[in-house]
């Protein structure tokens, strides 16, 4: 099985979802409002709002090469290949703005549009944002075009109806309806994954197509299906209204997108790092590294805090944080709480924009300084500790800025193997406080066993990475 985004020369997928009124009571399912007998009247008000696309592109380089001597030969050099996908789209404006997604005119070199009444109109391209995988297009027409209006994908729930309009396998106009299977799904496309899941039947071709619930709102904007063969089997992923829209009217305005910036690398709290963390259950986002001078380091937000709300949103793992800060103006006074050292605590962040120089700047975040002597054996993680001199530096490719102590032994059944520490690791901190020496991290062990607790968190260093690690404590 793998997760396609439907393209065949680029062309993609569409997943439309409907939504049903809710059940007026848990005890009372009899009150929910059943499906329609037939779609066919409000398919009829949607069809002229959705729309095919074609896109061109002229092959160069190696593409091109292998069929170089056979369009010489016959065609002559006018005759050079191209390369066509077919992909959807939907209208927002009369005056003809028309959203898509991004793979399906990525490269083109010409971008055509064909209406409902099979009227064919040039596009120009407005904006395309590869992060979110949407586009937005403009055709110039004598008359207002039909348009449909965004909805509300928050308020969509498993189980809704749904109805899908794209053009399939180049085929035009085709309309599938379905359920919401699920929500939030994170499918590894991008780095704001919150993907809708529908049954609707999409296909290639199906990609940048509206997803509509019953009322006739855009809901979702269909992406990508999860495939063994390439068509099908009713697992389909639509980006929500919720993002979409938002990432739309930025495209019209500025032609890209501006993203809020944290300046922060995070990952999730397990339920071991939960318990090192003193924390009662595992949520939020933990602060594994900060950028130095940036949004996050300039409020005061430290390495080893839990970002547990943003703007006043709970923040329920690290996955959801990052779109929670994009989608945040910037430049805006934010409100944060964070877990620190058993307790939270309220910072005000002021939000930078997020840019390859700033991506830049938080992969190369470090933590701050110590100094490290005393080597050791720390029985109750199964490992023994060294000092980082000059030549273990050198043997481990470790730069001046990286302190802490060095891993120099892990023990095959211990504690510390099972959490994959690895001999050159570099234990930065234990519980959140600095190492400097193997007694250090002792010190720490120690107090978590005097306290009750079972394991320690560490922040490692690895590879010009931090992570954090929860070990259990072997009695």
């Amino acid at each position: 099985m793998q997760i396609l985004r439907l393209s065949t020369l680029r062309s993609l997928t569409l997943a439309a979802v409907l939504a049903a009124p809710a059940l007026a009571s848990p005890l009372a399912p009899a009150l929910a409002a059943p499906a329609p007998e037939s779609f066919a009247d409000l398919v009829e008000q949607l069809l002229p709002t959705v729309v095919n696309i074609s896109t061109t592109q002229h092959l160069s380089g190696p593409e091109a090469g292998q069929f170089e001597e056979f369009f010489d030969e016959y065609l002559g050099p006018e005759g050079m290949p191209e390369a066509s996908a077919l992909g959807s789209g939907f209208i927002i404006d009369p005056e003809g703005y028309i959203v898509t997604n991004h793979h399906v005119i990525a490269g083109a070199d010409q971008i055509s549009v064909r209406l409902s009444d099979d009227t064919v109109l040039p596009a120009t391209l407005i904006g395309s944002d590869e992060k979110s995988d949407l586009a937005l297009l403009k055709v110039e027409s004598p008359t207002p075009l039909p348009a449909t209006s965004w909805g509300d994908s928050d308020k969509a729930r498993i189980g809704d109806w749904v109805i899908a309009i794209g053009n399939p396998f180049g085929l035009g106009g085709t309309v599938t309806a379905g359920i919401v299977s699920a929500s939030g799904r994170d499918i590894n496309s991008g780095p704001y994954d919150d993907f809708l899941q529908t049954d609707a039947a999409i296909n290639r071709g199906n990609s940048g197509g509206p997803m509509f619930n019953i009322e006739g709102q855009v809901i979702g904007v269909n992406s990508a299906i999860y495939s063994p063969s390439g068509g099908s089997v009713g697992i389909g992923f639509a980006i929500p209204s919720a993002i979409a829209r938002n990432v739309i009217e930025q495209l019209r305005q500025y032609g890209e997108v501006k993203r809020g910036w944290l300046g922060v690398r995070i990952q999730n709290v397990t339920e071991e790092l939960a318990e090192g963390l003193r924390m009662e259950k595992p949520h939020g986002a933990l602060v594994a590294a900060v950028t130095p001078d940036g949004p996050a380091a300039k409020a005061g937000i430290e390495q080893g805090d839990v970002i547990i709300t943003f703007d006043g949103r709970t923040v329920p793992d690290s996955r959801k944080l990052p779109r929670m800060v994009a989608e945040t103006a910037i430049g805006k006074d934010v409100e944060v709480v964070v877990w620190r050292k058993g307790e939270p605590k309220t910072v005000h962040v002021v939000l930078g924009e997020l840019t390859e120089e700033a991506i830049a700047a938080t992969s190369g975040a470090t933590p701050p300084s110590t100094e490290g002597k005393a080597n050791g054996r720390i029985k109750e993680l199964g490992v023994s500790l060294a000092a980082l001199t000059a030549e273990l530096r050198q043997q481990y490719g470790l730069d001046e800025q990286v302190k802490g102590v060095l891993v120099s032994e892990v023990e095959p059944k211990g504690s510390a193997a099972a959490k994959d520490v690895q001999v050159g690791d570099v234990i930065v901190e234990v519980d959140q406080e600095e190492v400097a020496t193997a007694a250090d991290v002792a010190k720490h062990i120690d107090k978590a066993k005097a306290e009750g607790y079972r394991v320690v968190t560490l922040l490692l260093y690895r590879g010009g990475d931090y992570q954090w690690v929860a070990v259990r404590i072997d009695q």
